[in-house]
């Protein structure tokens, strides 16, 4: 049997290809949208992808089983049941698919595969044993966890909610999810390794830990919140709502676009390489967005091209940025640090949904030809005072509002930045706002998109946790 695990650092997602070496056939778990990497690593093993699983309905990437569903050579699997709300409506007599109930099985040559109901994250959630029968034997090796169980967590069920906009939709799924964890975990050996969907990093949970795979025995004993699953409904329900981070404005666009379809394109979009003159006479289109995604925040802090938008290829804030500020309807420009960067930025507009990219350049280039910059206004976190400020003027929070409510600068307004999009309607643009967060990171993106949008911003850079005071409702 064949095991690998295809991890995507900025989304903090991990895909999984499973095959069987005697049959050389393979099938993936949970594929993002940019698919040659499958084919790739499974062809450098000597197999060939005959099939496509899905754990869920996902809400934080495009999957690729919709560009998977054009290979004739390829079935899909996907779950049968999420009701009337939550089932794939795009594959169509086309599509050569396989609707899964609890207990089904798939046969990968001679490894089995089988779906285990698992909901609670979403109602049609699917997990998956994995059965080496062509070594011999009859018990599961692993199980593909999904957003199911993590290492250290577990699934959060309030993203039909806060994301999906579904109301009424957390607390029972909560309750459902408790219920899985309890039944469906208890069921499996201490020594079936646990596949998660995520690690550390994702907002697909709030505790992620940071190794890629762990085994049952050893969440049984060391994850937290499985135990409370495992003794105390009310307990469990009240930690795993509390303290979520507030998901990017992104996650409901992909909800939506994993359950009715997106555009099968055969790969990431190519963008045209543009001078610097073309460049900024595209700048200025209205429906234009500038990314600056030179990975170094405080030099786009000192000097960057008017309008543009901080997002920085370094962690996650290039996805967040592009995920919390931009559309579908923007028409996106690029500006790199070099021209190596630009596969990379393209897979991770991909990932998103994000297509419709007109050109790029490099910042370099927009500086040789003179083109004028501007600056973000910035002060150290250490000589901010909130008690000395213009009689215009706010201080704005862009931390999550867990983070707001442990403490925060005295008359702050929290705007956690991955939705703050969303929440302009309640910033008063006749005002100066001061934009701050733990290390300024989130702080710079937020100041530039602000800025964007016609908001003049002072940013405070740098962390600042002596100036909290606890919040008080």
């Amino acid at each position: 049997m064949f095991l690998r695990q295809v991890y995507d650092d900025e989304l903090a997602q991990a895909a999984y290809v499973v095959g069987c070496q005697q049959t050389g056939e393979a099938l993936v778990i949970d594929p993002e949208r940019d698919i040659d990497r499958y084919y790739k690593l499974a062809a450098d093993n000597g197999l060939t992808i005959v099939a496509v699983a899905e754990t869920h309905i996902h809400a934080d990437f495009v999957s690729g089983s919709r560009e998977f569903s054009r290979d004739p050579n390829v079935t899909l699997y996907l779950s049968a049941l999420g009701g009337d709300d939550w089932s794939y409506s795009w594959p169509d007599n086309t599509t050569s698919v396989r609707y899964l109930r609890d207990g089904d099985k798939i046969m990968i040559g001679y490894v089995e595969i089988e779906a285990v109901h698992s909901p609670g994250h979403t109602p049609e959630h699917l997990s998956y044993r994995i059965i080496d029968r062509g070594g011999g034997a009859d018990e599961a090796v692993a199980i593909a966890t999904g957003d199911f169980l993590f290492v250290g967590d577990v699934g959060r069920p309030d993203l039909l909610e806060s994301a999906a906009g579904v109301a009424g939709a957390m607390e029972p799924s909560a309750r459902t999810l408790q219920s899985s964890l309890a039944g469906r975990i208890s069921a499996l050996p201490d020594f079936v390794q646990v596949l998660p969907g995520h690690g550390a990093g994702s907002a697909c949970g709030k505790s992620l830990g940071a190794i890629p795979s762990s085994t049952v025995g050893y969440e049984r004993r060391f994850n937290g919140t499985l135990k409370l699953a495992e003794t105390s409904t009310e307990g469990f329900v009240r930690e795993i709502l509390s303290g979520q981070p507030e998901p990017p404005l992104y996650f409901k666009r992909m909800k939506h676009v994993n359950r009715d379809g997106i555009q099968v394109t055969g790969g990431p979009p190519q963008a045209p390489k543009l001078n610097a003159d073309e460049f900024v006479r595209q700048s200025k289109s209205v429906t234009a967005a500038v990314l600056d995604a030179r990975p170094d925040r405080r030099a786009f802090a000192a000097e960057h091209l008017e309008g543009a938008i901080c997002a920085p290829m370094d962690g996650s804030s290039f996805t967040n940025a592009a995920g919390s500020f931009l559309g579908v309807e923007d028409t996106i420009l690029l500006i790199l640090e070099s021209e190596r960067s630009l596969d990379e930025a393209l897979r991770k507009l991909y990932r998103i949904g994000l297509d419709n990219v007109a050109g790029w350049v490099t910042f370099e280039e927009l500086k040789a030809a003179g083109v004028p910059m501007t600056a973000l206004a910035t002060v150290p976190f250490q000589r901010f005072d909130p008690n000395r400020l213009p009689a215009d003027s706010a201080v704005l929070d862009v931390r999550g509002s867990s983070e707001f409510g442990d403490g925060h600068v005295p008359n702050a307004v929290n705007a956690p930045y991955t939705r703050i999009a969303e929440q302009l309607d309640r910033l008063p643009a006749d005002k100066q706002y001061y934009v701050y967060c733990a290390s300024g990171r989130r702080a710079a993106l937020t100041s530039s998109f602000l800025e964007a949008k016609g908001y003049k911003t002072v940013l405070i850079d740098g962390s600042g946790d002596e100036k909290f005071i606890p919040h008080v409702a």
